[in-house]
Parts: C-alpha cells; structure tokens; sequence
C-alpha cells in the first residue's frame, strides 16, 4: 500500500512535521502568539475557534496562513466564557456557556444541534476568508464518542478537509476504529498524533522529535504572548508563554527536527492530496 508521504510525492520512509497551533480566535494574547508562531516560527498550521470572542479579530489579521477551524462545543474555563452560534439550547450550561466538559457535552446535547453548530462554525469562518484547510475537535469532544464522530466525520466529507485524529491506542480505549471509518470515506488525517495533554509541551515535544516515526506526524501547541488579559482568563498561562517561546524563540525545535531528518509541512497538502482524490 502506497504510505501517506509518497502520496504527497516524497520518498517511502520519509518523516514529515505538522506542528499545530491551536486555539486561534480565544483571545488576543492567543492570537498574537499564534500569527508570530506561523509568521515567524516553526509553526506550520493553526485552527480557530470561531465562537470564541477574539475569532474575529483573527479573521481580520489573516493573510493566508494554513488555518483549519477548531470545531468548539466546549468552554472548559471559569471565568471566561463563550457559546453557541446558533440556536443551540442543549449545548449551553447553567450560566450561559457551553458545557465545561466534553463529559457534560455528551451528556446533554441535542445531535441535530452539534450538527448545525459545527456546520456553521465552518460555513463562518469560510464566510471571513479563511481558506480553511482542516478540521479538529476542541478537547476532542467529537473524537471519542462515536455518535459525535458522525458528525466529525460528515463535515470532513462535506468540506473534503482531512482530519486530526488521535492514534491507534486511542481507538483501543474507546470503543470504535474511527481511524478506519475515515480512511473508508477518502478522508486524510496525520499518520501519527502526538498528544500532550496538559499546556506546557517543551519537554515532551523535544523528547518526541528525539524519536520520531516515519510518516506525517502532528504535534500541537497553544501559543500565546505574556499579557494580562492571558493570566486573568488561564490558569495554565505558563505554559501557554512557554509554547510561544519553544515556537518562536531561540529553541532546539528546528535542530531537532533537522537531526531526525524531517521536513515541514501544513495541513494544507493533506487537504489537496484529499481534493485530487
């Protein structure tokens, strides 16, 4: 079977690096950091949360960059919080917001009521000229309930945009071989993802390009530039600094990719090897 990287016209065997900046449009601390980190660092995709309140700011300084929509039915903070886009009563909480949690998302939501957010949330940002390149789920809430992954799944298919999807081990705990439902469906996602899960990534991406797999591999940070407003609204504020400085400062990221003999790519190759078919 022809692997991933030769489809994108590289040598069998060949390593190639995603590196993901998420959480575009959740403030403007976020945003900053997210532009310098494709503009200026070693990021080479982002994805935006288009119900957030600073996504239209980052509509507005889009230039082209390999942006995907970070498809939110959550607002996992306590003091910052956002909703839906549409009419949408089951995915809101007791104070307005969406539900804190993917758990409380499953609990409650309405399907026909994600499946009209999540369609519009793409249809939005398009709608702000961004040349949307791929999909991903905010806490991946639609990645780990197959019910929800329906959706994913549809609007990846709709949109003929590649995915991002946790790995093989992923699929094992929950229940369901989504990987395969997606490869079924033409649909393109990364042969690896490198999951970190709390913000905060340096150590454990820099101990993962030290091993890193053949094949397209993902790996994702939240980068934000140091400002009030980013320590008010996150607690893990830190680390999201500390993201921003592995991506854009004098950090060991490109040395290390170097050395493990991979190159950079976007979101965005996925996407027109998907198109071509």
């Amino acid at each position: 079977m022809t692997s991933l990287v030769e489809r994108l016209g590289y040598s069998a065997g060949s390593r190639l690096l995603i590196v993901s900046c998420d959480d575009l449009g959740s403030c403007h601390s976020a945003n900053v950091g997210v532009y310098e980190a494709l503009r200026d660092g070693a990021g080479t995709s982002a994805s935006l949360m288009v119900p957030c309140p600073w996504a239209r700011d980052a509509a507005a300084r889009y230039r082209g960059e390999d942006v995907g929509v970070h498809l939110t039915l959550n607002a996992e903070h306590d003091l910052y919080r956002w909703g839906p886009i549409t009419h949408a009563p089951s995915l809101l909480d007791g104070d307005g917001g969406f539900p804190r949690t993917p758990a409380d998302l499953w609990d409650h939501a309405d399907l026909v009521e994600v499946r009209r957010e999540c369609r519009a949330q793409v249809e939005r940002a398009i709608y702000w000229g961004f040349d949307v390149s791929h999909l991903d789920s905010h806490l991946a809430a639609l990645e780990l309930r197959p019910e929800f992954f329906d959706v994913y799944l549809e609007l990846a298919v709709d949109f003929r945009l590649p995915l991002r999807l946790g790995a093989a081990s992923t699929e094992r705990s929950v229940g369901f071989p989504f990987r395969s439902l997606a490869a079924d469906e033409g649909v393109i996602f990364p042969d690896n993802f490198f999951h970190v899960p709390r913000v905060g990534s340096r150590r454990a991406i820099e101990r993962a390009l030290l091993e890193l797999p053949e094949g397209v591999t993902e790996l994702h940070v939240r980068p934000a530039v140091d400002t009030a407003e980013l320590r008010a609204l996150a607690p893990d504020w830190a680390g999201r600094v500390d993201d921003h400085d592995l991506i854009t400062g004098h950090s060991t990221l490109r040395s290390l990719a170097h050395r493990a003999g991979a190159g950079f790519i976007g979101y965005r190759e996925l996407r027109d090897l998907q198109r071509a078919g």
